[in-house]
């Protein structure tokens, strides 16, 4: 079977295509990214622009398009945090399939969280134990844990890497003041879920995935992306304490000019690193691995599951 996901987040829209069935890995055979930053197109009333929509639906169409020509038996479509926030969503929606034909559901925060989980825990098998999962993307981070495929725990908080860029610095690079106020109020915004977290006692492995979590890692000494997904790749918080104290120091332009950052995430990178910093201390985490599979691996697996191998279009979001 063939399978298109298409992931609209807060920075690209992404289309993976996939060859798989129903207890087989899931192999990647084309994956096409467009730039948006629709979490940057938010007007002041809380409304998705209308540039902002517009660019979205003909990205959309065009996405439809390429997963028909490469031989699509369906397409899972799915928005994450800058479309499930803005306030004309359902307007936005409505739009895109009326002028796409693609119903795009809306993730949740927690359904978000599930998923990624759900795809941790099938690259990395039972005998990892019980998971500790973060990810950190554009506007939320999540974290689960648990010891089965469904996290027995699950958070979606506000703590994204393109929304705390946008709302809390105002320089770049960021004065040392913005930093410490960040660092200071992450610290507060984690702290329930990390006194819940820490009673529950410490996990078998600490797992990280997203862009974010992956560019750090490259960044203190990780290996490349040519060394494949297998590769074993680990953050130390020794190491990205370092990084921090050297990145915060730089402007958006020179952060994209590091290998393994990309030129359109490197405005965030900052925060990102401060998010990830806060979450490892809090949670007294020396040293994570970074997992390649995510949420995309994790709405395929799902959709899988749910076949018994027959068709089915809907994505099922909950276990």
């Amino acid at each position: 079977m063939r399978l298109g996901v298409l992931d609209v987040g807060s920075n690209t829209v992404h289309l993976l295509v996939v060859d798989a069935h129903r207890g087989a890995h899931p192999t990647p055979m084309s994956s096409e990214k467009t730039v948006l930053r629709l979490a940057e197109k938010i007007n002041s009333a809380g409304n998705l622009s209308k540039a902002g929509a517009d660019e979205l639906v003909s990205t959309i169409a065009a996405a439809r398009a390429s997963a028909a020509e490469l031989g699509c038996e369906d397409l899972l479509s799915f928005a994450t945090s800058a479309v499930r926030e803005a306030n004309n969503s359902a307007k936005v929606l409505e739009r895109v399939r009326e002028e796409t034909g693609v119903e795009l559901r809306v993730l949740t925060g927690e359904d978000e969280a599930r998923l990624t989980f759900l795809a941790v825990r099938r690259w990395l098998g039972w005998s990892a134990g019980q998971l500790l999962v973060l990810d950190i993307g554009g506007g939320s981070l999540e974290i689960a844990s648990g010891i089965d495929e469904a996290p027995e725990s699950e958070w979606s908080l506000p703590l994204g890497a393109g929304r705390l860029t946008r709302t809390k610095f105002s320089h770049d690079p960021p004065k040392r003041a913005e930093v410490n106020e960040l660092r200071d109020w992450v610290d507060e915004q984690l702290h329930p879920v990390v006194k819940k977290l820490r009673k529950n006692g410490a996990p078998d492995r600490v797992v990280a995935t997203s862009k974010t979590f992956r560019s750090l890692a490259r960044l203190t000494g990780a290996a490349p992306s040519s060394e494949g997904p297998r590769a074993r790749r680990t953050l130390t918080h020794t190491g990205l304490r370092q990084l921090i104290s050297f990145i915060s120091r730089m402007s958006a332009a020179d952060l994209a000019e590091l290998e393994g950052v990309g030129a359109n995430r490197a405005h965030q990178l900052v925060a990102g690193a401060l998010v990830a910093e806060s979450a490892m201390r809090g949670l007294r985490v020396s040293e994570l691995e970074i997992c390649p599979w995510a949420l995309r691996e994790g709405v395929i697996l799902r959709r899988l599951d749910q076949t018994n191998g027959a068709e089915q279009t809907a994505i099922m979001l909950k276990p």
